[in-house]
């Protein structure tokens, strides 16, 4: 598939479930496997004791999310002690080793294949909760949520994206509707939802008529590479996402918040402004 081409919207390749099942390291999103041009997903998952991953970063830059639990990662020559929503991003042709902690670990690994080498960076949760510009609420009163920017304007980066927005309950989230399939692919890792909460995931390009419309569950996975991609939370629930984005042109793409809202729910903005670089 060509790289400026986008792939169809079908259940088959936007759709992984209970992605952190597997103890390990598992890609379950691939070009080769899924609907992306440029975006590998996958979990790495460890309990205390168990050997330490070493991954070779290759032709793709990667960024590293804690998902659960902690671990330490040595990557260019330093060590990193990571918790809950600290990320990492390494930088390609790299490696690095991740040891779980004494209460294990789950992460996310987003990468995507570029051709510039830029620094690692840590990124502490904590201190992104202290700047409004990586974390802040957006929506109204029934699409009111807070993101956070992990992997944003903060880090150099030539295509990968990534944060982590929660919803109060029963709202909806990626509210109004937006797509921004010119520049970027997406997807949803739903997190922080423990059972029996579930949210409903909208992928589309036809407003009467939904391409994709599926519940989706923690540990699952839908991957956007094309249409507008609202979801809601089932009443009583919240719904969490860690969204990963992948740039189409390297650099020149690689633009949170630039996006093209619904034309029927255009008149009060996208709510992501204050996430755009320079604000």
């Amino acid at each position: 598939m060509a790289a400026t081409e986008q792939a169809a919207i079908r259940k088959e390749t936007c759709v992984f479930r209970n992605t952190g099942a597997r103890k390990g390291r598992h890609l379950s999103v691939t070009p080769q496997t899924a609907a992306s041009r440029h975006m590998y997903f996958g979990r790495i998952v460890l309990d205390r004791g168990d050997a330490p991953i070493d991954v070779e970063t290759g032709e793709r830059e990667t960024g590293l999310i804690c998902l659960r639990g902690g671990a330490t990662v040595d990557a260019g020559g330093g060590k990193f002690t990571m918790g809950k929503y600290d990320a990492l991003y390494v930088p390609r042709a790299s490696r690095f080793r991740l040891t779980a902690g004494a209460d294990g670990c789950d992460f996310a690994e987003l990468s995507a294949p570029v051709t510039k080498t830029h620094p690692l960076q840590f990124v502490s949760f904590a201190e992104i909760q202290k700047d409004p510009g990586l974390h802040f609420s957006a929506g109204g009163p029934n699409s009111e949520r807070t993101l956070n920017i992990l992997l944003g304007k903060n880090v150099e980066a030539g295509r990968i994206v990534a944060g982590v927005t929660f919803s109060k309950p029963g709202n909806w989230t990626s509210w109004p509707p937006h797509e921004h399939a010119a520049m970027l692919e997406e997807a949803y890792l739903y997190v922080d939802m423990p059972a029996p909460s579930f949210g409903v995931q909208f992928v589309y390009n036809d407003t009467k008529e939904p391409e994709l419309a599926t519940f989706v569950r923690e540990g699952d996975v839908v991957l956007m590479p094309q249409g507008y991609h609202p979801n809601v939370a089932a009443p009583g629930g919240t719904i969490g996402f860690l969204w990963m984005m992948a740039a189409n042109r390297e650099d020149a793409d690689r633009q949170f918040g630039v996006v093209n809202v619904q034309p029927e729910f255009a008149g009060g903005g996208s709510g992501l402004e204050k996430g755009q670089a320079g604000k």
